[in-house]
This record gives structure tokens, C-alpha cells and sequence, in this order.
């Protein structure tokens, strides 16, 4: 059973707003009433030229050549970037020291909202069901498990004790062997993911005397629980290895399974649903492969199940000698199912189990004994379907425009339940566990939310926005029923639009202390995310990609159409590759934002696009083009990147930038140079950036310091927008 700790992941953060619609001038910015002067960064221009054309970086010099070795120590950072970023993180502190009344306040409202002493479910897994909980004041996870048939906790990995005396500390993952007697768990005390892999038995504690460095943190166990796979990175954070080791043995020695020599291409492992197989994925957004090795005999060579072919998906389980294969194959744009013969997997004996319907997409599967169950969403809804081997089928769903369903699956092959989430932005979350065959749902937990939540307070409104084209964006707000619809209230757009990613209608306690306030939240499923199928994805992408920025601005001008809000009264954000939206939407409309919230932001995209020796960069030329190779794509690229884009001597909505040192996704020099060049270009602001200097891309991976993260961001929302003073709505518990 595998537990996976809040996971470093893209910063699909949450908000937060405010009831009151007051005006902007009825309490002036704090950061407004103290003017520090901000760090002047030096300008060292490098000059680049690609396909004739040249573009000059004044602050290239903030990218230390050491940064592999940053990664992994970010002590050793050059002293003049390091005294740079420092000066950035006082400045940011002085210019908002004025918000830490409402940063307290806002922290302690989302604190209050979580239950403390959380805990999952337990999953049954064979003689345990394994379970994680939090303890009253923790930070970190405990992974535990009990007999199923009855009796004591046994406590396989305490979180907040094994964090002591770190800066940083996250768990990638805490597995327990096949028979039981084991854990294999993984941890990182940079923020850099490099995970180290130990191995502890569960009834002494003891200690196996090897530790496996520079992992991704995953671990599949070979049937024996004699030993177990996982994926070595390189020094260029990239997954390139699969290796096989055997208990008490020196790690240098471990057998390499497979090395992925494509850097164009990430590399993962996972097991099937019916634990037989090892499954080696490797791909990138668009193009996939995958090879199995049978776990009752570890040391057999990786089988093949398909060659890649570039722009063809699929992964794969298994059952009872075939393998069921998700797949988009023979252009089933939304994917279809199709079986293949355990001993001869190749794509000439695919057969289709379940054909492509355009518009239905089908976003995975599992399968049981007795039933495959899928993933779907149809017309923007999410559902989960259960067919038995006959192809007989039903659905498990909600009638409602907006919500959330996942999947959580079942600890054994050899069952005739399954458990999933259902949530929505104003429905706590609630797990059920599900009798397949005679169809009952048994509610089987409620997020408590302490401090009290009345979901008769909200609105929930299903808009659409048209884009440029005509294209119809839908658009998800949650609100006070009592928010003002006459322009005058403020409001928080979120979006992200990449990688096919699907931002989920879900429950955020933490946005509640934005909506509470009556700063609306909205949530944009713009094109480049995957909210109305693979080809929404496909419409975002590559020379497609400005359709992911003007969907953006559509979503806002149709907000203020509407009179959720008004021009100017917009706080945008957006995480990652959400902060190259959220960047080159400002870019394109300065006025019509209040303020952006660009996290751990990707806005050097030409720079970085065209250095292959960055972690992400070949994999990634599937998403943006390769403008090192292609001028279509350099010019489309180039016509976007935020950092290249920005509007000289025009007025700028104020920019608050986060950033992690030990970030190896959007490496700690992109919202540096981002901010150092607006304050250089633009007008208005104020530009700040806010440096982690001991986290990575998501930030703390504690939960109270990821809380208090968020309450630096929201509380410049709520500033910024004039609610910096009010009080939220009062909820009765």
C-alpha cells in the first residue's frame, strides 16, 4: 500500500475573498503607506541570437552556472545572486510589514477551518487497512495501519518526528512490502525533489543499513518483498533510470532495468491493478511507451508492450492474462480501451474493448477481478463508469453543474467495491465506498470544517465565456448569495491552462477567506487544460497557445459583462505554467487587472525553451514547440514569453512573485529577472518578489507554513483590492 504525502506538485493553489464589495478607495493599499526603495538589480546583458533574431538579457547573470549543485545545497549559491535575492525577500517584507495583522488573521481563519486531527479512511490491503492521520498541532503526516478484522494502531512512519531539525523536509512516499513486515519511505530535506530511499521493519524499527540517493521517491515491490524497483535522477534532475534492489545489498550496486536515453521524455513506474506486472512508463504529453516486468520474477528483462510513436498515447493494466490499454490511438482524440494478449502485447493484436466517442473522454482506468471501472467527463462533468467483462456498464455520478468526483480505488485486486471523493466549491468533501454489485453508496467520512461552513451562504454559478473565435470557455464562481452583481465587488480569476491539465470544481477551505470577505473566486477552464476533452488540450498548445491568454482575458471581460466585478477590480493568479498565464495576460491587458499573483511563475519561456540542459526543457518542447530547431515556433514563443513581452512605460497592475531557490521546475532566477525587468519597464506596481530560500516548487511542505504562504498571498490580493479591512461573514457552527 502506497501513501503519498502532500505531493510537490503544480502549485494548483486555492483563494480566498470578501463580502463587503467595498470600493477601492475606501482603505487605501497598506503597502501604500510605506515606500521603501526597492533593490536595483545590475544589468550584465548577454545577447542571444536565434534565426537572425536578437534579443538582450540585462539580468542573465542571476542563473548561477552551479546550479545543479544549488539543488542540491543551496548554500553554496554565488554571493552576489544570493545577496540580491536577499535583498529582494527585505524589500518584500518592508513593503507589505503593514499586511501581517490580516496575514495573521487570514492564517488562523484557514487553520481554523481544518480539522487537526485529520484522518483518511483506512484502505483494507490484504491483513491491514492502512491510513494517514494528522495529530493536534502536527505538521507532517503519521502513516499508520490497523488489523482489519480489529485491534491496535501500528505506527509505520511518524512525519513530525522524522522532520525534527530540518529547514525542509518532504515525504515522497511510505510503502509497505507484500508481506507486510516492511516500509520503504522516502524523503527530501532540500526542496530540490531529489528523494533518498531507506528501508525499515515495521515491528523492530530497525533500520537497513543502505540508503539509495537521487530518486524520484517511487518504489515497487517485487512479489517476495525481497526487493523492489525504482527511478534513479541524474544530476540534471531528470528520471533516466530504473533500477532493481535487492535488501541489504550496496545500492551502488543495483541492477539498472531500464535507462530512458530520450531527454525529451520522462520516466515513471507504477504496478496493475492485479499486482502482477511492473509497469515502466515513459513519455511526455503527447507520446508514450511502456514496458512491464512481472513482479514474481524481478530479475526478468522488461518486456515491451508497444513502441512509441510520436503523438500516441497509452498506459496500461492488467487482467487475468490481457492487458486493457487506455489509449488514443487511430485518432480516438478523447481515447478509447483496447485488449491485448498478455504474451503478445504489440499494437497489431490491440483490440478495441471500448471505442472512441467524441466529446465522452476517458481519463483512465482500473482493473479488478471482476470489473473495469473508468474515468470519464462528459460535457464538463465528471463521472466514474463500472462495466463488467460482458461490456454490461453503469454510472456513478451527480446532477449538478459543478463538482468534483475522484476515484480512490480499492486496496485489492478481488473486490466488489470501490471508494470516491465528491466534492463541490461549496460542499465539504465526502468519501463513500461503493457496492458495485448491488449499486449503495455508504458514506464513509465528511471533511469537518471546526470553525464552522454553511453552504446555504454560497452561490455556485456555471458561466461561459466566448473566446476570439467563438469558442465557449466555461467558467466556475463561488460567492455570497448577498455579493453585489453590479460590478462593484472584487474578484479572485484563477486559471492555468497547460499540459492537458484538469483543474478540478472542488472544496478549498483556504478560498473561503477570500469569498468570505466578498472577493468572489472564479476558476477559468481555459484552452490548454483539458476541462472539455483532449482536443480543449489540443486547441492550447503549441502554435495554438495565445488561445490560452485571450481565454483568460475573455473569462474577465465576461466577468465584468456580467457584473461580478469591474475593470481594474480583477486579481489575477496563477501558479507555474499559471504564472505564464497570468503573465502574459497582463501583458496583452495591463488595465484590466488590479492585481497578479504569479507563483513560482514560468515567464522566461524563450530562455529557457531554448536550453537543453535544463531539467524540463527537451520534454517540454511537445508542449511549447522547440524554438532552438524551428523559427515558426521561436516567433510564436517569442510573442508571448512574459519576461520578453512586458509593455515599456505602461502602467502595471501591482505583482506580487514567489519563488523556491531549490526549485528545479521554474528555476529561482525567472520570477527574479521577471520583477527586476518590470521595475526596469513598466510603470505603476508596486513589482515584489517573495524568495523561499530553503523550499522548492510547491513551497513548505508543511501544512501550517503552506497555509501561512498562502496567507501572504491572498492577504496582497485583498489589500491591493481595497478589502484589506473588512470582516468575513460569520459562520455558525
Amino acid at each position: 500500500m502506497i501513501f503519498f504525502a502532500a505531493p510537490l506538485a503544480l502549485l494548483i493553489a486555492a483563494s480566498a475573498a470578501d463580502p463587503s464589495g467595498a470600493s477601492m478607495t475606501q482603505t487605501p493599499p497598506a503597502a501604500a503607506q510605506d515606500t521603501p526603495t526597492p533593490p536595483t538589480a545590475k544589468k550584465d546583458p548577454v545577447t542571444y541570437t536565434q534565426h537572425d533574431r536578437t534579443r538582450t538579457d540585462e539580468y542573465a547573470w542571476m542563473r548561477d552556472e552551479n546550479w545543479q549543485d544549488v539543488l542540491r545545497d543551496p548554500s553554496v549559491l554565488r554571493s552576489d545572486i544570493r545577496e540580491h535575492l536577499e535583498a529582494e525577500v527585505a524589500y518584500y517584507e518592508a513593503m507589505t510589514n503593514g499586511l501581517e495583522p490580516l496575514r495573521k488573521t487570514l492564517f488562523e481563519e484557514m487553520r481554523g477551518r481544518i480539522k487537526e486531527d485529520e484522518s483518511s479512511v483506512p484502505m483494507p490491503d490484504g491483513p491491514y487497512a492502512y491510513y494517514v492521520r494528522y495529530r493536534e498541532g502536527g505538521q507532517y503526516p503519521v502513516f499508520a495501519r490497523e488489523p482489519v478484522g480489529g485491534g491496535d494502531e501500528q505506527m509505520l512512519f511518524d512525519g513530525d518526528k522524522e522532520a525534527e531539525g530540518h529547514d525542509f523536509f518532504d515525504i515522497g512516499g511510505v510503502d509497505a512490502s507484500n508481506d507486510s513486515r516492511l516500509i520503504a519511505y522516502s524523503t527530501d530535506t532540500v526542496g530540490s525533489e531529489y528523494y533518498d530511499i531507506r528501508i525499515r521493519n515495521i515491528e523492530t524499527g530497525e533500520e537497513y543499513a543502505e540508503t539509495i540517493p537521487s530518486t524520484d521517491g517511487e518504489v515497487v515491490w517485487a512479489a517476495d518483498s525481497g526487493s523492489f524497483f525504482y527511478v534513479e535522477r541524474d544530476d540534471n534532475q531528470r528520471p533516466k533510470r530504473v533500477k532493481h534492489h535487492v535488501l541489504g545489498t550496496d545500492p551502488s550496486e543495483d541492477r539498472l532495468v531500464y535507462e530512458e536515453q530520450d531527454n525529451a521524455m520522462f520516466l515513471g513506474i507504477d504496478e496493475t491493478t492485479s499486482r502482477e506486472f511492473m509497469v515502466i512508463g515513459i513519455g511526455n504529453g503527447v507520446t508514450s511507451e511502456a514496458h512491464v516486468v512481472p513482479l514474481d520474477a524481478p530479475e526478468t528483462e522488461p518486456r515491451l508492450i508497444a513502441e512509441r510513436i510520436h503523438d500516441q498515447l497509452y498506459d496500461v493494466d492488467h487482467r487475468e492474462g490481457v492487458f486493457y490499454i487506455h489509449t488514443n490511438a487511430d485518432g480516438a482524440t478523447d481515447f478509447k480501451i483496447v485488449t491485448a494478449p498478455e504474451d503478445a502485447p504489440g499494437r497489431e493484436n490491440w483490440t478495441d474493448w471500448l471505442a472512441h466517442e467524441t466529446g465522452t473522454y476517458v481519463t483512465g482506468i482500473e482493473t479488478y477481478k471482476d470489473w473495469l471501472v473508468r474515468t470519464e467527463r462528459k460535457d464538463g462533468r465528471p463521472r466514474i463508469v463500472i462495466s463488467d467483462y460482458d461490456k454490461a456498464e453503469h454510472e456513478v455520478g451527480f446532477d449538478q453543474d459543478a463538482y468534483a468526483l475522484s476515484l480512490h480505488g480499492w486496496g485489492e485486486y478481488d473486490t466488489d467495491t470501490i471508494r470516491f471523493g465528491y466534492e463541490s466549491p461549496s460542499q465539504p468533501g465526502q468519501v463513500f465506498d461503493y457496492d458495485i454489485r448491488s449499486r449503495e453508496r455508504t458514506l464513509r467520512k465528511t471533511q469537518d470544517v471546526p470553525s464552522g461552513h454553511d453552504p446555504d451562504l454560497y452561490a455556485v454559478d456555471a458561466l461561459t465565456a466566448t473566446a476570439e473565435d467563438g469558442s465557449e470557455i466555461p467558467v466556475t464562481v463561488l460567492r455570497l448569495k448577498d455579493t453585489p452583481l453590479d460590478g462593484s465587488a472584487p474578484i479572485m480569476l484563477y486559471g492555468y491552462g497547460s499540459y492537458g491539465a484538469y483543474i478540478p470544481d472542488d472544496f478549498s477551505t483556504s478560498i473561503l477567506s477570500l469569498v468570505d470577505r466578498g472577493m468572489p473566486f472564479a476558476l477559468a477552464h481555459i484552452r490548454g487544460g483539458s476541462a472539455k476533452g483532449r482536443q480543449w488540450y489540443l486547441d492550447g498548445k503549441l502554435s495554438k497557445k495565445a488561445n490560452t491568454f485571450t481565454d483568460f482575458n475573455a473569462a474577465a471581460h465576461m466577468l465584468i459583462e456580467k457584473g461580478y466585478t469591474g475593470k481594474g477590480r480583477i486579481a489575477a493568479y496563477g501558479g507555474s505554467a499559471g504564472g505564464l498565464l497570468v503573465g502574459a495576460a497582463v501583458n496583452l491587458e495591463p488595465d484590466l487587472y488590479g492585481a497578479i499573483l504569479g507563483a513560482v511563475p514560468f515567464v522566461d519561456v524563450v530562455t529557457t525553451i531554448s536550453d537543453d540542459t535544463l531539467p524540463l526543457t527537451p520534454p517540454e518542447w511537445d508542449e511549447w514547440g522547440n524554438p532552438i530547431t524551428d523559427e515558426a515556433a521561436y516567433e510564436t514563443i517569442a510573442a508571448y514569453s512574459p519576461y520578453d513581452n512586458i509593455r515599456e512605460g505602461e502602467s502595471y497592475p501591482p505583482i506580487l512573485a514567489t519563488g523556491g531557490l531549490a526549485d528545479y521546475r521554474v528555476t529561482y532566477w525567472e520570477p527574479a529577472k521577471w520583477i527586476a525587468r518590470l521595475r526596469d519597464r513598466a510603470e505603476g506596481g508596486p513589482f515584489l518578489l517573495r524568495m523561499n530560500m530553503s523550499a522548492g516548487h510547491g513551497g513548505s511542505a508543511a501544512r501550517f507554513e503552506r497555509l501561512e504562504e498562502r496567507a501572504h498571498l491572498y492577504a496582497f490580493a485583498l489589500d491591493r483590492l481595497g478589502l484589506g479591512d473588512s470582516e468575513p461573514v460569520e459562520h455558525v457552527r
